[in-house]
Protein backbone atom coordinates (compact mmCIF):
# COMPACT_ATOMS: atom_id res chain seq x y z
CA UNK A 1 0.00 0.00 0.00
CA UNK A 2 1.00 3.38 -0.59
CA UNK A 3 0.00 4.69 2.48
CA UNK A 4 1.93 2.09 4.29
CA UNK A 5 5.52 2.76 2.00
CA UNK A 6 5.18 6.72 3.22
CA UNK A 7 5.01 5.86 7.06
CA UNK A 8 8.30 3.08 6.13
CA UNK A 9 9.64 6.50 4.20
CA UNK A 10 9.54 8.06 8.08
CA UNK A 11 12.36 5.64 9.60
CA UNK A 12 14.70 6.89 6.55
CA UNK A 13 14.25 9.91 7.65
CA UNK A 14 14.16 10.28 11.75
CA UNK A 15 17.36 7.72 10.88
CA UNK A 16 19.02 10.12 8.81
CA UNK A 17 18.11 13.32 11.13
CA UNK A 18 19.51 11.02 14.35
CA UNK A 19 23.12 10.64 12.12
CA UNK A 20 22.99 14.42 11.53
CA UNK A 21 22.78 15.09 15.35
CA UNK A 22 25.06 12.49 15.99
CA UNK A 23 27.86 13.77 13.30
CA UNK A 24 27.81 16.93 15.17
CA UNK A 25 28.55 16.05 18.59
CA UNK A 26 24.91 15.99 20.09
CA UNK A 27 25.35 12.90 21.88
CA UNK A 28 27.59 9.71 20.88
CA UNK A 29 25.92 6.57 18.52
CA UNK A 30 28.70 4.41 17.69
CA UNK A 31 26.61 2.14 15.52
CA UNK A 32 23.93 4.31 13.40
CA UNK A 33 26.65 4.98 10.39
CA UNK A 34 26.26 1.34 10.10
CA UNK A 35 22.70 1.26 9.27
CA UNK A 36 22.14 4.88 7.90
CA UNK A 37 24.19 6.76 5.56
CA UNK A 38 25.47 10.88 6.11
CA UNK A 39 23.42 12.97 3.69
CA UNK A 40 22.55 16.68 4.22
CA UNK A 41 22.89 18.73 7.55
CA UNK A 42 19.73 19.13 9.13
CA UNK A 43 18.38 22.50 10.96
CA UNK A 44 19.82 23.67 14.06
CA UNK A 45 15.91 23.12 15.91
CA UNK A 46 15.31 19.58 13.77
CA UNK A 47 19.24 18.78 15.54
CA UNK A 48 18.10 19.94 19.38
CA UNK A 49 14.49 18.49 19.00
CA UNK A 50 16.14 14.68 18.06
CA UNK A 51 18.98 15.06 20.95
CA UNK A 52 15.62 16.27 23.30
CA UNK A 53 13.87 13.06 21.86
CA UNK A 54 16.67 10.44 22.83
CA UNK A 55 17.78 12.05 25.85
CA UNK A 56 14.10 12.09 26.99
CA UNK A 57 13.55 8.76 26.13
CA UNK A 58 16.92 7.87 27.63
CA UNK A 59 16.23 9.13 30.94
CA UNK A 60 13.20 7.30 31.53
CA UNK A 61 14.21 3.91 29.96
CA UNK A 62 16.89 4.15 32.49
CA UNK A 63 14.91 5.21 35.78
CA UNK A 64 13.10 1.97 35.00
CA UNK A 65 16.20 -0.74 33.78
CA UNK A 66 17.21 0.86 37.58
CA UNK A 67 13.80 -0.21 39.07
CA UNK A 68 13.72 -3.62 37.37
CA UNK A 69 17.29 -4.43 38.31
CA UNK A 70 17.65 -5.36 34.59
CA UNK A 71 15.44 -8.28 34.84
CA UNK A 72 13.43 -7.11 32.39
CA UNK A 73 12.76 -7.21 28.91
CA UNK A 74 12.29 -4.25 26.02
CA UNK A 75 9.84 -4.54 23.37
CA UNK A 76 10.65 -1.81 20.67
CA UNK A 77 7.39 -1.07 18.33
CA UNK A 78 8.34 0.28 14.87
CA UNK A 79 11.39 0.47 15.57
CA UNK A 80 13.30 1.06 12.60
CA UNK A 81 17.15 1.29 12.65
CA UNK A 82 17.37 2.45 15.80
CA UNK A 83 20.69 1.52 17.75
CA UNK A 84 19.45 1.19 21.32
CA UNK A 85 19.77 -2.44 22.05
CA UNK A 86 23.69 -1.86 21.27
CA UNK A 87 23.86 1.65 22.98
CA UNK A 88 21.96 0.00 26.16
CA UNK A 89 25.13 -2.75 26.03
CA UNK A 90 27.96 -0.08 25.70
CA UNK A 91 26.53 1.52 29.19
CA UNK A 92 26.50 -1.85 31.13
CA UNK A 93 22.87 -3.05 30.49
CA UNK A 94 21.89 -6.48 29.80
CA UNK A 95 18.44 -7.44 29.53
CA UNK A 96 16.55 -10.59 29.51
CA UNK A 97 15.10 -9.93 26.41
CA UNK A 98 15.24 -6.80 23.40
CA UNK A 99 12.56 -7.35 20.39
CA UNK A 100 12.26 -5.01 17.81
CA UNK A 101 9.28 -5.27 15.70
CA UNK A 102 8.46 -3.28 12.29
CA UNK A 103 7.27 -3.46 8.87
CA UNK A 104 9.17 -6.75 7.26
CA UNK A 105 10.28 -4.90 4.70
CA UNK A 106 12.13 -2.25 7.35
CA UNK A 107 13.89 -5.51 9.24
CA UNK A 108 14.87 -6.75 6.00
CA UNK A 109 17.21 -3.91 5.35
CA UNK A 110 18.05 -3.80 8.99
CA UNK A 111 19.19 -7.47 8.92
CA UNK A 112 20.88 -7.45 5.98
CA UNK A 113 22.77 -4.41 7.34
CA UNK A 114 23.33 -6.42 10.47
CA UNK A 115 24.31 -9.33 8.80
CA UNK A 116 27.18 -7.83 6.36
CA UNK A 117 28.33 -5.52 9.76
CA UNK A 118 30.62 -7.08 11.64
CA UNK A 119 30.49 -4.40 14.23
CA UNK A 120 27.08 -5.06 14.72
CA UNK A 121 27.42 -8.72 14.31
CA UNK A 122 30.27 -9.88 17.16
CA UNK A 123 27.81 -7.05 19.24
CA UNK A 124 24.76 -9.91 19.27
CA UNK A 125 26.97 -13.18 19.24
CA UNK A 126 26.32 -15.58 22.49
CA UNK A 127 29.11 -18.08 23.70
CA UNK A 128 28.15 -21.46 21.94
CA UNK A 129 25.05 -19.31 20.13
CA UNK A 130 24.25 -18.60 16.82
CA UNK A 131 22.65 -16.27 14.25
CA UNK A 132 19.77 -17.57 13.27
CA UNK A 133 18.51 -15.52 10.19
CA UNK A 134 15.53 -15.31 7.69
CA UNK A 135 14.66 -12.76 4.94
CA UNK A 136 12.99 -10.38 7.76
CA UNK A 137 14.04 -11.70 10.87
CA UNK A 138 17.08 -12.21 12.84
CA UNK A 139 17.25 -14.38 16.91
CA UNK A 140 20.35 -14.05 18.73
CA UNK A 141 20.74 -14.86 21.81
CA UNK A 142 18.71 -12.27 23.64
CA UNK A 143 18.34 -9.37 20.79
CA UNK A 144 15.90 -10.34 18.08
CA UNK A 145 14.40 -8.31 15.16
CA UNK A 146 10.96 -9.56 13.97
CA UNK A 147 8.51 -8.32 10.77
CA UNK A 148 5.22 -7.92 11.84
CA UNK A 149 2.40 -5.12 11.34
CA UNK A 150 1.44 -3.66 14.37
CA UNK A 151 -2.05 -3.28 12.91
CA UNK A 152 -2.42 -7.22 12.89
CA UNK A 153 -2.66 -8.60 16.38
CA UNK A 154 -2.32 -12.26 15.96
CA UNK A 155 0.86 -11.62 13.51
CA UNK A 156 2.21 -9.42 15.97
CA UNK A 157 1.37 -12.21 18.92
CA UNK A 158 3.24 -14.93 16.75
CA UNK A 159 6.04 -13.22 16.22
CA UNK A 160 6.21 -12.09 19.99
CA UNK A 161 6.35 -16.17 20.57
CA UNK A 162 9.26 -16.75 18.33
CA UNK A 163 11.02 -14.27 19.95
CA UNK A 164 11.08 -16.06 22.82
CA UNK A 165 9.09 -13.20 25.43
CA UNK A 166 8.34 -14.21 28.34
CA UNK A 167 4.84 -12.95 30.37
CA UNK A 168 6.54 -13.14 34.00
CA UNK A 169 9.01 -10.40 34.05
CA UNK A 170 8.31 -6.47 33.58
CA UNK A 171 8.23 -5.47 30.04
CA UNK A 172 9.38 -2.18 28.62
CA UNK A 173 7.48 -1.25 25.44
CA UNK A 174 8.86 1.69 23.47
CA UNK A 175 7.01 3.75 20.67
CA UNK A 176 8.63 6.63 18.78
CA UNK A 177 5.91 8.43 16.37
CA UNK A 178 4.19 4.77 15.47
CA UNK A 179 0.92 4.93 17.48
CA UNK A 180 0.00 8.20 15.36
CA UNK A 181 0.18 6.10 11.83
CA UNK A 182 -2.36 3.24 13.22
CA UNK A 183 -5.89 3.63 13.57
CA UNK A 184 -7.41 4.31 16.96
CA UNK A 185 -9.47 1.36 17.16
CA UNK A 186 -6.14 -0.59 16.83
CA UNK A 187 -3.90 0.79 19.01
CA UNK A 188 -6.84 0.48 21.69
CA UNK A 189 -7.07 -3.03 20.85
CA UNK A 190 -2.84 -3.60 20.68
CA UNK A 191 -2.62 -1.59 24.48
CA UNK A 192 -5.75 -3.44 25.89
CA UNK A 193 -3.77 -6.90 24.81
CA UNK A 194 -0.70 -5.67 26.69
CA UNK A 195 -2.45 -5.31 30.11
CA UNK A 196 -4.13 -8.39 29.77
CA UNK A 197 -0.62 -10.10 28.61
CA UNK A 198 2.32 -8.65 30.79
CA UNK A 199 1.18 -8.30 34.65
CA UNK A 200 3.87 -5.45 35.07
CA UNK A 201 4.57 -3.93 31.85
CA UNK A 202 5.42 0.28 30.82
CA UNK A 203 5.22 1.72 28.14
CA UNK A 204 7.51 5.19 26.89
CA UNK A 205 5.65 6.69 24.00
CA UNK A 206 7.78 10.02 22.26
CA UNK A 207 4.69 11.66 19.40
CA UNK A 208 2.87 15.05 18.46
CA UNK A 209 0.67 16.26 20.52
CA UNK A 210 -1.29 19.61 20.31
CA UNK A 211 -1.81 18.71 16.77
CA UNK A 212 -5.81 21.04 16.91
CA UNK A 213 -3.53 24.40 16.46
CA UNK A 214 -2.82 26.39 13.41
CA UNK A 215 1.22 24.89 14.12
CA UNK A 216 -0.45 21.29 14.31
CA UNK A 217 -2.36 21.76 11.14
CA UNK A 218 0.85 22.50 9.56
CA UNK A 219 2.90 19.53 10.47
CA UNK A 220 -0.47 17.33 9.35
CA UNK A 221 -0.82 18.97 6.06
CA UNK A 222 3.25 18.59 5.38
CA UNK A 223 2.48 15.06 6.24
CA UNK A 224 -0.33 14.28 4.51
CA UNK A 225 1.81 15.33 1.46
CA UNK A 226 3.29 13.09 1.80
CA UNK A 227 1.18 10.43 1.83
CA UNK A 228 0.85 9.85 5.59
CA UNK A 229 -2.52 10.58 6.87
CA UNK A 230 -2.15 10.07 10.61
CA UNK A 231 -4.72 7.43 11.02
CA UNK A 232 -4.61 7.98 15.30
CA UNK A 233 -3.89 11.85 15.42
CA UNK A 234 -7.17 11.72 17.79
CA UNK A 235 -5.13 10.94 20.73
CA UNK A 236 -2.78 13.62 19.96
CA UNK A 237 -5.13 16.74 20.78
CA UNK A 238 -3.70 17.34 24.13
CA UNK A 239 -1.40 15.79 26.92
CA UNK A 240 -4.66 15.02 28.44
CA UNK A 241 -6.33 12.61 25.01
CA UNK A 242 -2.62 10.90 25.09
CA UNK A 243 -3.04 9.70 28.79
CA UNK A 244 -6.54 8.71 28.10
CA UNK A 245 -5.35 6.23 25.07
CA UNK A 246 -3.49 4.64 27.88
CA UNK A 247 -6.48 4.55 31.12
CA UNK A 248 -8.92 4.13 28.34
CA UNK A 249 -7.66 1.13 27.81
CA UNK A 250 -6.82 -0.89 31.47
CA UNK A 251 -3.78 0.53 32.19
CA UNK A 252 -3.50 1.83 35.26
CA UNK A 253 -1.76 4.93 35.08
CA UNK A 254 -0.66 7.96 32.44
CA UNK A 255 1.72 10.78 32.68
CA UNK A 256 2.32 13.12 29.69
CA UNK A 257 5.20 15.77 29.39
CA UNK A 258 5.64 18.18 26.49
CA UNK A 259 9.03 18.73 25.13
CA UNK A 260 9.52 22.05 26.63
CA UNK A 261 8.91 20.41 29.90
CA UNK A 262 11.17 17.06 28.82
CA UNK A 263 13.98 19.77 28.08
CA UNK A 264 13.90 21.59 31.22
CA UNK A 265 14.77 18.13 32.61
CA UNK A 266 18.09 17.37 31.12
CA UNK A 267 20.49 18.79 33.40
CA UNK A 268 21.81 21.70 32.67
CA UNK A 269 25.44 20.97 31.58
CA UNK A 270 24.24 18.61 28.84
CA UNK A 271 21.57 21.36 27.83
CA UNK A 272 24.74 24.07 27.59
CA UNK A 273 27.23 21.77 25.99
CA UNK A 274 24.79 20.91 23.37
CA UNK A 275 23.56 24.50 22.94
CA UNK A 276 26.97 25.64 21.79
CA UNK A 277 27.07 23.02 19.04
CA UNK A 278 25.14 25.61 16.42
CA UNK A 279 23.86 28.62 16.60
CA UNK A 280 20.33 28.77 16.68
CA UNK A 281 18.20 31.70 14.89
CA UNK A 282 14.77 30.74 15.67
CA UNK A 283 14.16 29.94 19.11
CA UNK A 284 10.59 30.60 18.77
CA UNK A 285 10.51 28.33 16.01
CA UNK A 286 12.10 25.34 18.14
CA UNK A 287 9.81 26.22 21.25
CA UNK A 288 6.80 25.52 18.69
CA UNK A 289 8.53 22.40 18.18
CA UNK A 290 8.82 21.17 21.43
CA UNK A 291 5.10 22.59 21.65
CA UNK A 292 3.58 19.90 19.77
CA UNK A 293 5.63 16.57 20.85
CA UNK A 294 5.33 14.70 23.96
CA UNK A 295 7.14 11.87 25.85
CA UNK A 296 3.86 9.87 27.78
CA UNK A 297 4.25 7.35 29.83
CA UNK A 298 1.75 4.41 31.00
CA UNK A 299 2.04 1.91 33.80
CA UNK A 300 0.29 -1.75 34.29
CA UNK A 301 1.78 -3.09 37.60
CA UNK A 302 2.84 -1.40 41.45
CA UNK A 303 6.48 -1.50 40.05
CA UNK A 304 6.93 1.18 37.94
CA UNK A 305 3.79 2.88 38.82
CA UNK A 306 6.44 5.67 40.33
CA UNK A 307 8.57 5.97 37.40
CA UNK A 308 8.38 10.35 36.88
CA UNK A 309 10.93 11.82 34.54
CA UNK A 310 11.79 15.01 36.88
Amino acid sequence: MEVDEAVQATNDDASECKRCAVQLGYWEDKYIHHLVRGRERKAPEINRGYFARVKGVGMLLNKVLKKTGQKCQIINLGAGFDTLYWRLKDMGYTVVNFTEIDFPSVTSKKCFYIKRNKTLLDEIYVEDGEVRLSATDLHAGNYHVVGADLRNLAEVQHKLAQAEISFDIPTIFIAECVLVYIETALVSQLLSWIVSAFPTAFFINYEQVNMGDKFGQVMMNNLRARGCPLAGVEACHSLDSQMQRFVGTGWDGARAWDMVQVYNTIPASDRQRIEQLEFLDEQELLTQLFQHYCVVVGWHGPLLADVDIS
